[in-house]
């Protein structure tokens, strides 16, 4: 977890491509309002697109946002996202969610310069602060949120949305289903940074349960994370880009494209890489983009055409 402080303001990510989006409607107190619901109130958790930030970035000029960077293939993001929107909902619109599909919005990612995910970010001002990256629990998530409001206060976004009934109590239905003790178990190593833990812990959820989804999900994620854990993407790509046959080279570089989004460009490197190995290459290339195919989920378009791909390089 990332400590926040009005010093994390300067200078951090240049998030300038971003705003030259359309303007938002004005809300009563002169902040743009997120998408309302049904009920005619502002809901505090809103899907943000590539050309929809802009108006979280002016949002954030009045009330604090907190971006949530996520995949639907992250195990991690799966659970940590709930609990956010549980604290954010708690906050009665003195915080606005944005949660932001990588996948599908990669110029958001890139200007975050998101390398994993869940990755967690705040905008006061419509300058980005730092707070946490990976899975957290819902005690630190609760302690970052009360440190972000102090900080937005500092910098004089004290603003809010309007959100329904300020007397009606927070749903039940936000409250995270419980985890089961694998999961949590492996939860909790990913909180530590402890991968190789988290590994074996959904290894042995699947072992007691091969059709655990969640614990497949999680297990496809944080063996990513494992293989990407203290890599410089700089010098990974220097590497790569020097030895161009090195299969371990280049899985390198694939491992890091998927961590930040790039989806296509990682399957596209191994398949060109497929086409010049030689047997035993062939084979380890073939396993890892199997196990790639499976982290990102057998219906996602583009492992549809990795895999069709593939099929066409086989035979």
């Amino acid at each position: 977890m990332t400590d926040i402080s009005a010093a994390a303001l300067r200078g951090a990510v240049d998030l300038s491509s971003l705003r030259n989006r359309p303007a938002a409607a004005q809300a009563p107190s002169g902040a743009a309002a997120p998408a309302a619901p049904g009920d005619g109130a502002s809901d505090v958790v809103v899907d943000v697109t590539d050309q929809s930030f802009g108006e979280i970035l002016e949002l954030s000029r009045s009330v604090p946002v907190v971006v949530d960077l996520w995949a639907e293939w992250c195990g991690p993001c799966k659970q940590l996202s709930p609990i956010i929107e549980k604290v954010t909902r708690e906050q009665r619109g003195r915080v606005v969610l944005a949660k932001v599909d990588v996948d599908a919005n990669p110029q958001v990612a890139q200007a975050f310069r998101a390398q994993s995910i869940p990755m967690v970010v705040a905008l006061i001002g419509g300058q980005p602060v730092p707070m946490f990256t990976g899975a957290v629990p819902e005690e630190q998530v609760r302690e970052v949120f009360a440190r972000l409001l102090e900080v937005a206060a500092q910098n004089g976004v004290t603003g809010s949305v309007p959100y329904g009934d300020d007397d009606a109590p927070v749903a039940d239905a936000d409250e995270p289903a419980p985890m089961p003790p694998l999961h949590a178990e492996a939860f909790e190593a990913i909180e530590a940074g402890d991968y190789a833990r988290a590994i074996s812990a959904y290894e042995k959820a699947l072992a007691e349960n091969p059709r655990d989804e969640d614990a497949k999900a999680g297990l496809g994620q944080v063996r990513l994370l494992h293989r990407v854990q203290g890599l410089d993407l700089q010098q990974v790509r220097a590497a790569a880009a020097a030895a161009p046959t090195d299969v371990d080279a280049q899985f390198r570089v694939a491992d890091l494209d998927l961590a930040g989004g790039h989806v296509d460009d990682a399957f596209g490197r191994l398949l060109d890489l497929f086409t010049a190995a030689d047997s035993d290459g062939r084979t380890r290339i073939r396993e890892r983009l199997v196990e790639l195919f499976e982290l990102i989920g057998a219906t996602d378009p583009r492992v549809t055409a990795a895999r069709t791909r593939l099929t066409s390089l086989l035979f």
